[in-house]
């Protein structure tokens, strides 16, 4: 017997430890002499873990162990070749910027479009995927020209002329390079090591487990080890018990479909593999379960005839539908976390989910628990990698001001000084400079909107140090390779600080070693690329950075693991989370190939998709057989519904047949993940009421603050007695509010130019006017391409009403300052005021005009006190308090809707009395300033919700949302 299985429900590598042990016997070279095949690194590191667990910790010379999924550094060991036999295989990096100007070039001599660098960076990593598939199935690129048909539509046409960059360029680039694909270096190396186990058979036994032979390379492998006389192929979960008609009807979608196409490879009967020990399958029951539900689709006849099965099946199996994928994470890491509790107990999570994994790390951080991660982490993501896309971010988009912000606040980021001195001049340099509309591209322009020296030096310094780059960035044509060597010295330089250079900091730690060794690969394979438009570089890194990663080799617990599927394949815990089992997840779907269609890689003789299903189905089925099993899922992802995996639905299926239902205790993780954030006491929220001391209350307020004062007096609180003003967005573009500015400053200018005669074309001099204050104002094409239509509309409505007007006014005051003083019970008030506009009539009267580019409010709410700007003018009109305007009774009381659009604008009397609204708002605010100078009143938050304003600064600070009871506050 050559050929051997591990039933699933046993641990495979501490199985496979035992069993070589056990034929090593009492010789302790024995074991030793020994050389094991195994799929991957991870594998030969589990083994050797199980030999340490069951030899009890005594010293052992253990076999030689060799990955056969990542052979990257041992084929010529492999082989038995001297290593300068085999020439060495092209870098991947270099590859792939290869192929991508291939793609570029082709693309130009065709006439067509010419996709950016990091679209041909993209396509060139599928047609890299597409030449290691052919080349690990061993087919010939010359069937690629009968590929094809006439009838096939026009764009496989062009694809298969594209194709010949693999079958006619790429073979001569490699060989006058002197280089090997690695799929291609891995045929020869298998090949070589054939050869010579013919000519000359291995004296020491060769062992070949967990490998289902997906690559032909593997399998002859195999089949060579175990035609071997001291060869032996450890198969992982081969059913033997599946009835014939369902493995004769096997699809590439079967968990049991890769090992049976093995098995011919092999030329092996399945009744003729042993199990390689006569321990029994202790989940036998449930492995059963699952090989009924994964049963291939041609045999599902044999549902009918299913029967009950005993209850305790599904032992130490159970399942979790979360909401979504944060309570799904949440829960996960309660049951990792318990796990620890008791000594010694191992447990892993396994999903592809990358997302899923990446929320579970972060969830054990709260208890201060490192995962093991098997897939690690994006380099993108980790803090050099990040820092490093920044900077080039930060230069490519000319320095605006989110981009510069996320760079110079990166913890790295230190500019030669103390990192906390320069942190804290970023926060000057956002403050002052990059909120609000953005400034003029480039450090330059940042540098020309400060008058801070600090800020100055430290933008002068940073505008020579990107210099380099930004110059790079801005040709149409520049070597790749002079990008990326300013690119880093730009990086270095801003990473030093006070007490290190820039590379001591950037580099350091193990994602700092990956993202040099990246960098220095990038640079050595540039010149393979060519030159690149310089604005195409940031997005290019963003593309070539994306598949590198970051893997921890230490800091993390010792019981618990996060693994891939495949990972997951040999290794053992005693719980084995299966997460992320929605379709889309587990089982991805098939990957859509952008250079053959299905038919296309059908006739060439490629693998079809559905085979990675399959793998993904046997990797589940041997996870399924763990001691301790959970099977979690989200109900919807970003909101959407989402469908619960195949094998979920095929498992739940026959369940119900055989009577059987999972437990239901998984979902009390579910609630006690919710406890975690849960206060202990909870209670309703009450609106905030302040009280600050009399003296510390305002007493000068503007005529729009006593509407705010009004409304929502914990608003006047915030800004005037805790002293807190809303921050300017960042890099904001003119909104509504600007626009309102604007007109009334154009209005301003038309009106202190003309105060008492009109221009000759009054329409044309507020357009003059208004086209200056948005070219000071607006610096985006798009705003003003919008804003300034509207405007025009309002100077052709404005025009008409000046010529329908001026003739019965004597003057126009625009934008008038004015105060007066009330007496109140603590001290004087004093109400100040800017007036859009005051004009003298003929008569000796006054009107006050107040512009609203938004909507004015009703004469209701005048009436009723809770818009008194106007009559609180007019009030300080008659006495007197405008600057420059002499005291008179006021007649008139209008607002100017300036809406822009169609008719421009309209003109509506805020009240008839306006005598009697002077008065009685007058009388109105000295009642409030009254109340306000008892030290019980307090500054309610929106104490009339009905009346309280659409808009505040400080609505989080109230916070509203946790106490209003619906409506309106809720809403906002």
């Amino acid at each position: 017997m050559t050929v051997f299985t591990i039933p699933p429900g046993l641990p495979f590598v501490d199985t496979l430890a035992a069993w070589l042990l056990a034929e090593a016997g009492d010789d302790p070279l024995a074991l030793a002499g020994m050389e094991v095949l195994l799929p991957t690194r991870r594998a030969c590191r589990a083994l050797s873990d199980a030999f340490l667990r069951l030899s009890g910790g005594r010293p052992l010379l253990l076999p030689t162990l060799r990955p056969l999924g990542d052979l990257d550094e041992d084929e010529a060991e492999l082989s038995g070749l001297d290593p300068l036999e085999l020439p060495p295989a092209v870098a991947p990096l270099e590859r792939r910027l290869i192929l991508a100007r291939l793609i570029m070039a082709m693309a130009q001599a065709r006439g067509g479009p010419v996709p950016a660098p990091d679209q041909a960076a993209r396509l060139a990593a599928e047609l890299g995927r597409l030449l290691d598939a052919v080349q690990s199935e061993r087919l010939d690129f010359a069937r690629l020209e009968k590929l094809v048909p006439d009838d096939y539509a026009e764009h496989w046409q062009v694809t298969l002329t594209f194709l010949k960059i693999l079958t006619q360029t790429w073979p001569a680039i490699l060989a006058e390079r002197g280089l090997l694909d690695a799929e291609d270096r891995l045929n020869r190396a298998v090949a070589a090591r054939l050869e010579s186990w013919r000519t000359t058979p291995p004296a020491h036994a060769v062992i070949a487990a967990g490998s289902t032979g997906s690559r032909p390379a593997v399998a002859d492998l195999l089949a060579a080890v175990a035609a071997l006389p001291n060869g032996r192929v450890v198969l992982p979960g081969l059913d033997s018990e599946l009835d014939e008609a369902a493995w004769t009807a096997l699809d590439p979608g079967h968990p049991q479909f890769g090992l049976k196409a093995l098995l011919v490879r092999l030329g092996r009967e399945r009744a003729a593999v042993p199990a390689l020990t006569a321990t029994p399958d202790p989940r036998h029951r449930r492995v059963r379960l699952l090989a009924e539900a994964l049963r291939p689709a041609g045999a599902c006849e044999a549902w009918r005839e299913l029967t009950p099965l005993p209850p305790e099946t599904l032992d130490g199996v159970s399942r979790l539908d979360a909401p979504g994928p944060r309570e799904e994470a949440g829960a996960i890491a309660l049951m990792l976390r318990q796990a620890l509790e008791e000594p010694g107990r191992t447990a892993a999570l396994v999903t592809p989910d990358r997302g899923l994994a990446r929320r579970v790390t972060g969830e054990l951080e709260r208890w201060g628990i490192h995962i093991d991660d098997s897939a690690g982490r994006s380099l993108s993501l980790s803090e050099p990698g990040a820092f490093l896309r920044l900077v080039a971010e930060m230069a490519a988009e000319s320095f605006a001001p989110h981009a510069t912000l996320a760079c110079l606040k990166h913890p790295l980021a230190a500019g030669g000084m103390d990192a906390a001195a320069f942190r804290a001049l970023v926060r000057r340099l956002e403050l002052t400079v990059l909120r609000g509309p953005r400034p003029t591209p480039g450090p330059g322009g940042l540098l020309a909107a400060t008058k801070d020296r600090r800020l100055a030096a430290l933008l002068a310094d940073l505008e020579t140090l990107a210099a380099p780059l930004v110059a790079l960035l801005g040709r149409e044509s520049v070597p790749l390779g002079e990008l990326v060597r300013a690119h880093m010295e730009l990086a270095e330089s801003l990473a030093a600080d006070d007490r290190l250079p820039g590379p001591a900091r950037l580099w350091k730690g193990e994602a700092g070693e990956v993202a040099a060794r990246f960098a220095a690969e990038l640079a050595a394979a540039a010149p393979s690329l060519g030159e690149i438009p310089g604005r195409c570089y940031a997005a290019l890194l963003d593309e070539l950075m994306a598949g590198v990663a970051v893997r921890s080799s230490w800091d993390h617990h010792p019981r618990l693991h996060i693994w891939g599927p495949l990972e997951a394949r040999l290794q053992h815990a005693d719980l084995l989370v299966l997460g992320g089992l929605n379709e889309g997840s587990w089982p991805a779907p098939p990957e859509a190939d952008p250079w053959m269609s299905r038919p296309m890689r059908d006739a060439f003789g490629l693998a079809p998709p559905e085979r990675r299903i399959g793998l993904a189905a046997h990797d589940f089925a041997q996870a399924f057989a763990a001691p301790r099993v959970v099977l979690t899922r989200s109900l919807r992802v970003d909101g959407t519904p989402t469908v619960p995996s195949r094998w979920l639905m095929r498992l739940e299926a026959v369940m119900t047949a055989c009577g059987l239902s999972f437990a239901e205790d998984a979902h009390q993780w579910l609630d006690w993940h919710a406890l975690l954030d849960r206060p202990d006491s909870w209670s309703r929220a009450e609106p905030p009421a302040p009280r600050p001391p009399v003296a510390a209350r305002p007493r000068r307020l503007s005529v729009t603050e006593i509407e705010t004062w009004m409304r929502d007096p914990y608003a006047v609180y915030a800004k005037h007695v805790l002293g807190l003003r809303a921050l300017d967005p960042i890099d904001a573009d003119p909104g509504a509010a600007e626009y309102g500015s604007m007109v009334h400053l154009a209005l301003e200018r038309f009106a202190l130019a003309w105060p008492q005669d009109l221009p000759p074309d009054p329409e044309a001099e507020l357009l003059r006017i208004g086209a200056e204050v948005f070219a000071e104002g607006v610096k985006s094409p798009a705003v003003s391409a919008f804003w300034w239509p509207r405007f025009q509309s309002i100077a052709r409505w404005v025009a008409e009403r000046e010529r329908a007007r001026r003739p019965g006014i004597a003057r126009v005051h625009a934008e008038v300052k004015g105060a007066i003083e009330i007496d109140a019970p603590y001290a004087p008030f004093t109400l100040v005021a800017k007036a859009d506009r005051i004009d003298r009539q003929a008569d000796g009267g006054l009107a006050l005009i107040d512009y609203k580019t938004g909507q004015p409010p009703s004469v209701k709410e005048v009436a009723a006190g809770y818009a008194p700007q106007l009559p609180l003018e007019a009030a300080m009109a008659r006495h007197g308090g405008f600057e420059g305007v002499a005291a008179a009774e006021p007649s008139h009381l209008l607002y100017w809707r300036l809406k822009g659009g169609e008719g421009g604008g309209e003109e509506r009397a805020a009240g008839d009395d306006v005598f009697t609204l002077a008065a009685e708002a007058l009388d109105g605010l000295a009642a409030l300033v009254a109340a306000f100078d008892d030290p019980a009143t307090p500054y309610a938050a929106r104490p009339h919700p009905e009346h309280a304003p659409k808009y505040s600064d400080y609505l989080h600070l109230a916070r509203v949302r946790e106490w209003a009871s619906g409506g309106e506050d809720a809403e906002e």
